[in-house]
Protein backbone atom coordinates (compact mmCIF):
# COMPACT_ATOMS: atom_id res chain seq x y z
CA UNK A 1 0.00 0.00 0.00
CA UNK A 2 1.16 3.62 -0.90
CA UNK A 3 -0.03 6.77 -1.56
CA UNK A 4 2.07 9.38 -3.47
CA UNK A 5 1.07 12.76 -5.24
CA UNK A 6 1.70 12.45 -9.23
CA UNK A 7 2.71 15.19 -10.89
CA UNK A 8 2.73 15.19 -14.90
CA UNK A 9 2.03 16.69 -18.37
CA UNK A 10 0.58 14.89 -21.06
CA UNK A 11 0.28 16.11 -24.50
CA UNK A 12 -1.74 13.95 -27.47
CA UNK A 13 0.75 13.25 -30.55
CA UNK A 14 -0.04 12.37 -34.10
CA UNK A 15 1.61 9.03 -34.96
CA UNK A 16 4.31 10.86 -36.87
CA UNK A 17 5.33 13.13 -33.89
CA UNK A 18 5.07 9.08 -31.28
CA UNK A 19 7.45 7.77 -34.48
CA UNK A 20 9.70 11.02 -34.47
CA UNK A 21 10.21 10.91 -30.49
CA UNK A 22 11.00 7.21 -30.41
CA UNK A 23 13.42 7.88 -32.83
CA UNK A 24 15.20 11.09 -31.30
CA UNK A 25 15.35 9.08 -28.11
CA UNK A 26 16.93 6.14 -29.87
CA UNK A 27 13.70 3.49 -28.42
CA UNK A 28 14.20 0.04 -29.37
CA UNK A 29 11.18 -2.28 -29.49
CA UNK A 30 12.41 -4.24 -26.61
CA UNK A 31 12.01 -1.11 -24.27
CA UNK A 32 8.15 -0.55 -24.91
CA UNK A 33 6.71 -2.67 -22.62
CA UNK A 34 2.42 -3.40 -22.11
CA UNK A 35 0.22 -2.75 -19.78
CA UNK A 36 -3.59 -2.91 -19.40
CA UNK A 37 -5.51 -0.52 -17.35
CA UNK A 38 -8.67 -1.50 -16.36
CA UNK A 39 -11.43 0.99 -15.54
CA UNK A 40 -13.86 1.13 -12.40
CA UNK A 41 -17.02 3.95 -11.51
CA UNK A 42 -20.54 3.83 -10.43
CA UNK A 43 -22.93 3.82 -12.98
CA UNK A 44 -23.77 7.19 -12.52
CA UNK A 45 -19.87 8.07 -12.43
CA UNK A 46 -19.60 9.16 -9.35
CA UNK A 47 -15.89 9.10 -8.94
CA UNK A 48 -15.47 10.89 -12.36
CA UNK A 49 -17.68 13.32 -10.80
CA UNK A 50 -15.19 14.12 -7.89
CA UNK A 51 -12.61 14.26 -10.47
CA UNK A 52 -11.44 11.13 -9.02
CA UNK A 53 -10.59 7.28 -10.60
CA UNK A 54 -10.11 3.90 -10.19
CA UNK A 55 -8.18 1.68 -12.26
CA UNK A 56 -6.65 -2.07 -12.19
CA UNK A 57 -3.17 -1.18 -13.80
CA UNK A 58 -1.54 -4.94 -15.52
CA UNK A 59 1.50 -5.10 -15.98
CA UNK A 60 4.12 -8.35 -16.05
CA UNK A 61 1.55 -10.43 -14.39
CA UNK A 62 1.68 -8.17 -11.41
CA UNK A 63 -1.49 -6.06 -10.87
CA UNK A 64 -2.54 -3.11 -8.74
CA UNK A 65 -5.51 -1.47 -7.91
CA UNK A 66 -5.02 3.05 -8.13
CA UNK A 67 -7.61 5.44 -6.90
CA UNK A 68 -6.87 8.99 -8.08
CA UNK A 69 -8.15 11.86 -6.36
CA UNK A 70 -7.48 15.66 -6.69
CA UNK A 71 -4.60 17.47 -4.54
CA UNK A 72 -3.23 20.57 -4.18
CA UNK A 73 -0.91 20.03 -6.65
CA UNK A 74 -1.27 16.68 -9.04
CA UNK A 75 -3.30 14.01 -7.86
CA UNK A 76 -2.62 11.82 -4.98
CA UNK A 77 -2.49 8.47 -5.71
CA UNK A 78 -3.06 5.56 -3.23
CA UNK A 79 -2.20 2.04 -4.51
CA UNK A 80 -2.97 -0.93 -3.54
CA UNK A 81 -1.46 -4.67 -4.83
CA UNK A 82 -3.63 -7.37 -5.94
CA UNK A 83 -3.44 -11.20 -6.09
CA UNK A 84 -4.49 -13.13 -9.22
CA UNK A 85 -7.73 -13.80 -7.58
CA UNK A 86 -8.44 -10.95 -6.35
CA UNK A 87 -7.86 -9.13 -9.74
CA UNK A 88 -9.96 -12.37 -11.93
CA UNK A 89 -12.78 -11.33 -9.24
CA UNK A 90 -12.33 -8.04 -10.16
CA UNK A 91 -13.05 -8.40 -13.91
CA UNK A 92 -14.74 -11.16 -14.04
CA UNK A 93 -17.44 -10.04 -11.27
CA UNK A 94 -16.62 -6.79 -10.44
CA UNK A 95 -15.87 -8.06 -6.72
CA UNK A 96 -13.29 -5.44 -5.35
CA UNK A 97 -10.64 -6.13 -2.39
CA UNK A 98 -11.23 -4.64 0.52
CA UNK A 99 -8.58 -2.47 2.27
CA UNK A 100 -7.24 1.45 2.12
CA UNK A 101 -8.96 2.11 -1.41
CA UNK A 102 -12.14 0.79 -0.04
CA UNK A 103 -11.90 3.25 2.96
CA UNK A 104 -11.01 6.21 0.84
CA UNK A 105 -13.84 5.61 -1.53
CA UNK A 106 -16.54 5.18 1.44
CA UNK A 107 -15.30 8.08 2.79
CA UNK A 108 -15.99 9.73 -0.39
CA UNK A 109 -20.14 8.84 0.21
CA UNK A 110 -19.95 6.62 -2.51
CA UNK A 111 -21.02 2.76 -1.83
CA UNK A 112 -18.06 0.67 -2.29
CA UNK A 113 -20.56 -1.87 -3.41
CA UNK A 114 -21.78 0.01 -6.24
CA UNK A 115 -18.62 0.66 -8.03
CA UNK A 116 -18.59 -1.71 -11.70
CA UNK A 117 -16.08 -2.87 -14.01
CA UNK A 118 -16.32 -0.20 -17.32
CA UNK A 119 -13.90 -1.75 -19.63
CA UNK A 120 -9.67 -2.08 -20.18
CA UNK A 121 -7.28 0.60 -22.08
CA UNK A 122 -3.95 -1.14 -23.64
CA UNK A 123 -1.08 0.88 -24.13
CA UNK A 124 2.51 0.02 -25.22
CA UNK A 125 4.62 2.27 -23.30
CA UNK A 126 8.85 3.49 -23.60
CA UNK A 127 9.65 5.30 -20.30
CA UNK A 128 13.14 6.86 -19.47
CA UNK A 129 14.58 9.15 -17.47
CA UNK A 130 14.88 12.83 -19.16
CA UNK A 131 15.90 16.34 -17.67
CA UNK A 132 14.20 16.44 -14.15
CA UNK A 133 12.12 13.94 -14.46
CA UNK A 134 10.46 10.64 -16.38
CA UNK A 135 9.70 10.81 -20.25
CA UNK A 136 7.03 8.54 -20.87
CA UNK A 137 5.47 7.58 -24.50
CA UNK A 138 2.67 5.90 -24.96
CA UNK A 139 0.24 4.37 -27.70
CA UNK A 140 -3.02 3.00 -26.16
CA UNK A 141 -5.46 0.94 -27.64
CA UNK A 142 -9.19 0.98 -26.66
CA UNK A 143 -13.03 1.04 -27.70
CA UNK A 144 -11.66 0.54 -31.48
CA UNK A 145 -9.58 3.70 -30.56
CA UNK A 146 -5.94 4.59 -31.02
CA UNK A 147 -3.90 7.46 -29.67
CA UNK A 148 -0.51 8.75 -29.28
CA UNK A 149 0.77 10.68 -26.09
CA UNK A 150 4.04 12.00 -24.06
CA UNK A 151 4.16 12.62 -20.51
CA UNK A 152 6.43 13.92 -18.20
CA UNK A 153 6.30 12.76 -14.75
CA UNK A 154 8.31 15.39 -12.09
CA UNK A 155 8.41 16.02 -8.59
CA UNK A 156 8.45 19.71 -9.10
CA UNK A 157 5.84 20.88 -10.88
CA UNK A 158 7.38 24.52 -12.20
CA UNK A 159 10.60 23.00 -13.39
CA UNK A 160 8.75 20.06 -14.65
CA UNK A 161 5.99 21.98 -16.51
CA UNK A 162 8.97 24.52 -18.15
CA UNK A 163 11.07 21.43 -19.26
CA UNK A 164 7.94 19.88 -21.11
CA UNK A 165 7.21 23.07 -22.67
CA UNK A 166 10.62 23.24 -24.03
CA UNK A 167 10.24 19.35 -25.25
CA UNK A 168 8.01 20.38 -27.32
CA UNK A 169 8.71 23.24 -28.70
CA UNK A 170 11.92 21.46 -29.44
CA UNK A 171 10.23 19.30 -31.67
CA UNK A 172 7.74 21.02 -33.22
CA UNK A 173 4.86 20.01 -31.39
CA UNK A 174 1.75 22.12 -30.65
CA UNK A 175 0.63 22.17 -27.37
CA UNK A 176 -2.81 20.90 -27.08
CA UNK A 177 -5.36 20.22 -24.12
CA UNK A 178 -4.45 16.71 -23.54
CA UNK A 179 -7.47 14.41 -21.41
CA UNK A 180 -6.16 12.01 -19.28
CA UNK A 181 -6.31 8.23 -20.64
CA UNK A 182 -9.33 6.85 -18.29
CA UNK A 183 -11.31 10.62 -19.31
CA UNK A 184 -10.47 9.61 -23.56
CA UNK A 185 -11.61 5.81 -22.60
CA UNK A 186 -15.18 7.33 -20.92
CA UNK A 187 -15.23 10.07 -23.73
CA UNK A 188 -14.96 7.03 -26.31
CA UNK A 189 -17.33 5.02 -24.83
CA UNK A 190 -20.08 7.49 -24.20
CA UNK A 191 -19.44 8.18 -28.20
CA UNK A 192 -20.06 4.31 -29.02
Amino acid sequence: MSETIEIEFKNILTKDEYEILLKEFNVEEKQIITQNNHYFDTPDFALKNLGSALRIREKYEHYEMTLKQPATVGLLETTQHLSVNEFQTAIQYGKLPTGKIHDGIEQLDISFNSIAYFGSLLTKRAEFPYKIGLLVLDHSFYLNNEDYEVEYEVEDFQLGQSAFQELLKQYGIPIRKTLNKIARFYQQKHSS
